[in-house]
């Protein structure tokens, strides 16, 4: 361990690798929005944070359970094609809260090409949120729709248990993996079918009626006439 009278101990979290302080001032001096996307081998969440004096604000989330519940995802939460919906789910709910540009907050993670921190960032910008970034490290369309899964499937239906092993989970919910872009291909619509903002309809307005105007009734005329006067 570093001695002597400079040395000065790191925050927490840094210390924990959580959080990368001067990587944080960087975005929050941005006075952009942060697209968060944070994740475990099981699960992945990405949330759109607004940062103020007195904490973070969490603006809009999405989560990748929320896939299994709400749309009838049946494969593995943690992969590519569960990324990128999340990242979409969440880009259309940002949308509905008029959020339209952000950056990219990553926190420790290392930004490989093709990692699932790109997927969700494909998914936000697929639903209308711009965020700076470097395409060549956004995964290819046959990876984000989960082709590559199918693929192994395949070559892995040869051998029986390998394959049981391998796709268990997959195959308790009903779902070949051999079918993964079918099945993420109907999900996505349901996301989009269900989130993506439509135009405003627009109702003609009809001309106001016409009001009918009362007649008054006339006023008696006097008579200019002076009366007789009564003989005496």
């Amino acid at each position: 361990m570093a001695t002597g009278p400079s040395y000065r101990v790191s925050f927490r979290r840094r210390r924990e690798g959580k959080t990368d302080y001067q990587m944080r001032k960087a975005l929050v001096t941005s006075k952009k929005p942060r697209l968060v996307v944070r994740g475990t081998l099981r699960h992945l969440s990405a949330q759109v944070i607004k940062a103020e004096t007195n904490g973070d604000k969490v603006i809009v989330s999405a989560y990748t359970r929320e896939l299994t519940k709400s749309y009838g995802w049946k494969s593995d939460c943690g992969n590519l094609p569960a990324a990128y919906l999340t990242g979409l789910l969440c880009g259309y709910r940002a949308v509905a809260k008029d959020v339209k540009e952000a950056v990219l907050d990553i926190g420790l993670q290392a930004p490989s090409k093709g990692a699932r921190v790109f997927a969700v960032l494909k998914g936000v910008l697929d639903a209308g949120v711009s965020v700076p970034h470097d395409k060549e490290k956004l995964p290819d369309e046959e990876r984000l729709s989960g082709q590559h899964i199918a693929e192994y499937a395949k070559s892995l239906s040869g051998n029986t248990d390998a394959y049981q092993k391998r796709f268990s989970e997959t195959l308790s919910k009903d779902l070949n993996p051999e079918q993964m872009p079918e099945h993420f291909s109907a999900v996505k619509e349901k996301i989009v079918s269900s989130l993506e903002k439509k135009p405003p309809r627009i109702e003609e307005k009809k001309p106001p009626a016409k009001e009918k105007r009362v007649r008054k009734a006339a006023k008696p005329r006097r008579s200019r006439k002076k009366p007789k006067e009564e003989e005496t």
